[in-house]
């Protein structure tokens, strides 16, 4: 008899059925469910591997994951990092002033005097010419 690197419960398995018949999920969540209901079939983490082109240490992990925490696994866990400051509204409105007329006594706009700007008008707490300098270039 082959090992069975996962035991879905009887619900779980309908579940999983029921979810990759569907078409309405991600890519992520179809080949993580996949990927369950194989490894309850009884087949290798090598097999499944290749079917789904996913390597072998990420079957363990997402069999482990399921060991532990059930159907959480098909979900992906939030990331780490810092969350966006500036919105697309504000992103906007420091573009529209970039291609406004510069303040008196200067022939155009610097990045600094931009920043300096978009602080005072109240449009965010606070930026930098830096980050000025990449909302501008996302509008090419």
């Amino acid at each position: 008899m082959k090992k069975q690197h996962v035991q879905l419960s009887p619900s779980d398995r309908e579940y999983l059925e029921a979810l990759t018949r569907q078409g309405e999920q991600t890519a992520k969540m179809y080949r993580r469910a996949l990927a369950l209901l194989e490894l309850d079939r009884g087949k290798t983490y090598s097999a499944v591997s290749e079917t789904l082109h996913v390597t072998i240490p990420t079957l363990s992990v997402w069999a482990a994951k399921y060991t532990e925490s059930g159907l959480e696994v098909l979900q992906d866990q939030h990331r780490s990092g810092r969350p966006i400051e500036i919105d697309g509204i504000q992103r906007a409105k420091i573009t529209a002033l970039a291609c406004s007329t510069p303040p008196e006594g200067y022939a155009q706009w610097s990045l600094r005097l931009l920043a300096d700007k978009v602080v005072e008008l109240g449009y965010c707490e606070h930026i930098s010419h830096t980050e000025v300098g990449q909302v501008l270039k996302k509008t090419n």
